[in-house]
């Protein structure tokens, strides 16, 4: 689905979740109601998909989400790996347990981009750094999304 037809499908006063996903981790961002702007929220720590889900929705009803997006990981020459193959492995997985519509998005350099971010303008150590990384990766996804969507 394109932009365009994702934003046909999207309930009126209900929020986006943004995910950052990895093997290990998976980073939540949400946005506001209004879609104006995202915020980080968790880092999911994986372990069996059973559990992804749960949290999920129960993520779901907290920030009234009617919509999901998840960051597309292209290589450099705009071509998908493995590992944009395992993120939409991972969306038709919660796909089939979930009925909201979700958009890939090109999520090229966001860690990179917010890691900078992190160092540069918040000084936080390589430790902290770690603790907020994937949702606030997440959260730039997203905030690209909203961005993308106010000009449609």
């Amino acid at each position: 689905m394109d932009i365009r037809e994702f934003k046909s499908k999207l309930p009126k006063n209900k929020s986006i979740l943004g995910f950052d996903y990895g093997e290990k981790r998976l980073g939540v961002a949400a946005s506001d109601l209004l879609l104006m702007t995202a915020s980080p929220v968790k880092i999911i720590q994986r372990q069996t998909f059973d559990r992804d889900i749960a949290e999920i929705r129960r993520l779901i009803t907290e920030k009234e989400a009617g919509a999901l997006v998840y960051g597309l990981p292209l290589q450099m020459n705009g071509l998908e790996g493995e590992t944009a193959a395992a993120v939409r492995g991972f969306a038709d997985r919660v796909a089939s347990e979930i009925n909201l519509p979700f958009l890939f998005w090109d999520e090229r350099l966001s860690s990179k981009a917010v890691e900078s971010f992190l160092i540069k303008e918040v000084d936080l150590s390589r430790a902290k750094r770690r603790q907020v990384l994937d949702a606030s990766a997440a959260a730039y996804i997203l905030q690209g999304v909203l961005d993308s969507l106010r000009y449609l």
